[in-house]
């Protein structure tokens, strides 16, 4: 055996000669071999560890950054575009079968036919669904709807009253404007006056279709504002409704009921009629920062009781007279005012704490007229997203003002109050239909919660949730969150999480469910402190019920004795509803009470001044 080394060449030849043959060795082979002369066991063996390690680690999943899944934006709001009517389009009878041989058109030609040459010329814009509606109405029914002769109808002059008080209804009158003819006109120019009145026909119909399509569904398609709008755009067939208000033996009344129906919206639009007959009258003004606790001193409690003294009731002023005689203005915030303020709170539904703070300011400062005129304005664009009849038998959730109420009969039944979404985990706006209710039940952890406040817990603290007694699923599978690399989990992960039913469920004892994609349902909660709070924005998003046993048992339609039998068992258990029941998860800063009695709330969410910079465009666009 015959061993060569070349000092300096990377590769090392060991050749071994048997009977004059040389075998060259692989490199690796060399290497091991160099190892094995030049370096000791101890060596070799640490170098060895070291790869080792070096290929774990490159085998090992990389760490993840962590990322939070955020909510929806709100988005710069893209209008609907008004269309050129293409009249041109409108099937000619006379054309298409009266012409003779001569091309002359039949003796006796009807009014609508010798007015059509005005259809040439004629430029008019609407919605594009209203543009369709008239081209395929009159293609079907070649006639005037609106003229008869040579005149305006009484029929039409009815409708355009409709159009221009559409701001009484929170429409805008000026986006179906029509001009009417003038009654007197050139008897030798019948043909010109049949023209005349063909322009004012279509535009009449147009301004109609417009009308029925904004009434029916609003001016605002509420899903291009944010992802926290979920709503399917309705799409009334405008043709069939055209040709039913022709044959309408009151077609002004017939327009006015494509408005949403029931004593909701007969209470905003008197609501609002009341509105604009007033002026702003007093107003006392606070500091909108103020906080004024017992035993402190702020200058702005002299604002406060100006304010009472204006806002409270005849009988809280006439058992505090001897309080009001004697305040001075002075700064001091004593029991004795603090008792005041406490009766004043409690007149206002609000917690009786005696602390001045935004919500009792609110409502000691109320708002300007203007402030609530948008506030209903607002209010009756949201309800015409909602069904055009609201079901007599419904749940009906109003987030500003953080109440749910149980309809029967068309008549509340049942309220109480809730706990909704933070304003960084808003509960979203939509109609669903309650289907069942599951008792004890399990909480399936959504994904926001899981990788936004959950990760970064477990990546310090691996077995975290198995502490908590949580049950986690990776893959579809049961695993001990101890034996999960959370460094590496991350957005879009198949992790699931989940906390079986117990006495600290964050459901508490049952969940009320209509399933839907944002996850979100009426719920028990163990927090019920929260409730007494006046602002009660403190969710992920879901509804926390102030009783839960009630509301379940209306919608189960039997009692609260079978709702606490259900939870008594301890068992998950879902309960399906034999009817299902339409809900409504709704944001309305003004709504009446079942009175008719229009109260207002605070914007929790900011989405008045979406909504209106929504409406804004709408009419900008319409008006270019």
């Amino acid at each position: 055996m015959s061993i060569k080394i070349r000092a300096g060449v990377a590769l090392i030849a060991i050749a071994v000669t048997f009977t004059g043959v040389v075998a060259p060795t692989p490199p690796v082979q060399a290497q091991g071999l160099l190892d094995a002369l030049f370096k000791s066991p101890a060596q070799r063996k640490r170098e060895q560890q070291a790869r080792e390690q070096a290929r774990r680690e490159a085998a090992a999943p990389k760490p993840v950054k962590q990322v939070r899944i955020s909510g929806p934006s709100y988005r710069r709001y893209k209008a609907d575009s008004l269309v050129q009517v293409d009249f041109d389009k409108i099937a000619d009878p006379v054309v298409t079968a009266g012409i003779d041989d001569m091309g002359l058109a039949p003796l006796g030609i009807d009014p609508f036919s010798e007015g059509r040459p005005a259809l040439a010329g004629l430029s008019v814009r609407a919605l594009p669904e209203a543009a369709s509606a008239v081209v395929d109405y009159y293609s079907t029914h070649p006639a005037y709807v609106w003229v008869a002769g040579t005149a305006v109808t009484d029929r039409a002059r009815a409708v355009i009253e409709v159009l221009e008080a559409a701001d009484d209804v929170g429409l805008s009158a000026a986006d179906y404007r029509v001009d009417v003819p003038a009654d007197a006109f050139d008897v030798t120019q019948g043909t010109e006056r049949q023209k005349e009145l063909m322009a004012f026909e279509m535009k009449l119909s147009v301004a109609v279709a417009n009308y029925m399509l904004d009434a029916t569904r609003g001016r605002v398609d509420p899903n291009r504002i944010s992802g926290y709008h979920d709503f399917k755009r309705k799409s009334p067939d405008l043709a069939k409704q055209l040709e039913a208000l022709s044959k309408a033996s009151d077609p002004a009344e017939a327009l006015l009921a494509q408005n949403p129906q029931g004593a909701h919206f007969e209470a905003l639009k008197a609501e609002l009629k009341r509105l604009h007959a007033l002026d702003e009258g007093v107003r006392i003004e606070i500091a909108e920062n103020v906080l004024l606790k017992p035993g402190q001193s702020n200058p702005e409690l002299a604002n406060v009781m100006a304010a009472i003294e204006l806002k409270g009731s005849d009988a809280l002023k006439t058992d505090n007279a001897l309080i009001f005689a004697s305040y001075a203005g002075k700064p001091e915030y004593d029991q004795e005012l603090v008792e005041l303020v406490k009766g004043f709170q409690k007149e206002a539904g609000l917690k009786p704490d005696g602390v001045v703070g935004p919500a009792t300011r609110r409502a000691l400062v109320g708002i300007t007229n203007a402030d609530k005129i948008e506030k209903v304005v607002l209010a009756m664009e949201r309800a015409r997203w909602l069904p055009g009849v609201l079901a007599a038998r419904r749940v009906f959730i109003n987030q500003p003002a953080y109440t749910a109420t149980y309809f029967n009969e068309g008549k509340s039944d049942l309220s109480m109050r809730v706990v909704v979404g933070k304003r960084s985990n808003q509960t979203y706006f939509f109609d669903d239909t309650i289907e069942l209710v599951e008792f004890n039940p399990y909480w399936g952890v959504p994904q926001s919660i899981i990788f936004n406040e959950m990760v970064p817990k477990l990546r310090a603290d691996p077995s975290y949730l198995d502490r908590l007694g949580y049950e986690v699923t990776a893959g579809g599978k049961r695993v001990s969150s101890s034996n999960i690399n959370w460094s590496t989990v991350g957005r879009g992960s198949n992790i699931g999480v989940r906390q079986p039913p117990s006495g600290g469920n964050a459901l508490g004892e049952l969940k009320i469910l209509f399933p839907n994609s944002h996850a979100i349902y009426m719920h028990d909660t163990p927090s019920k402190s929260l409730f007494q709070r006046d602002t009660r924005a403190f969710s992920h998003g879901c509804i926390r019920l102030q009783d839960p046993r009630a509301m379940a048992a209306k919608v189960l339609g039997t009692s609260v004795g079978d709702i606490g039998s259900h939870i008594a068992g301890g068992q998950n258990k879902q309960v399906q509803l034999s009817t299902k029941i339409p809900v409504h998860v709704a944001y309305f800063t003004a709504w009446p009470d079942d009175n008719g009695t229009v109260a207002y709330f605070a914007d929790v969410y900011g989405r008045d001044g979406y909504l209106r910079k929504a409406i804004d465009a709408t009419e900008d666009a319409r008006s270019s």
